[in-house]
């Protein structure tokens, strides 16, 4: 789940989290963004990339470059954490989010 406090956007990834509702947020480190060589793209991941580009870990063009993504995916990608929250980024719930 998505807050702001103080101006930085904290993420909170359990599973068990993301059922309850917002759990104790926290913040990113380097070695929390998922491996360059990342191919499985879950929404854990997915969120750790977007968050650590709004925390200021690495900037949004370090991000294309080290995962090759598209500036339209990564930018889909905080559209659907901005209106729906992470969850959205399922990609079995894509089709259901992008109608909404």
């Amino acid at each position: 789940m998505a807050a702001d406090t103080a101006g930085a956007h904290v993420l909170e990834y359990t599973a068990e989290a993301q059922h309850r509702g917002p759990a104790r947020p926290t913040l990113l480190t380097l070695e929390d963004l998922p491996p360059p060589d990342t191919r499985r793209w879950v929404t854990r991941r997915k969120a750790e990339v977007v968050e650590g580009v709004r925390q200021g870990l690495i900037t949004r063009e370090e991000a294309l470059a080290r995962y090759q993504l598209s500036e339209e995916e990564f930018q889909s990608w905080e559209r659907l954490i901005d209106r729906h929250g992470v969850s959205a980024l399922r990609v079995t719930r894509l089709q259901d989010y992008r109608r909404g």
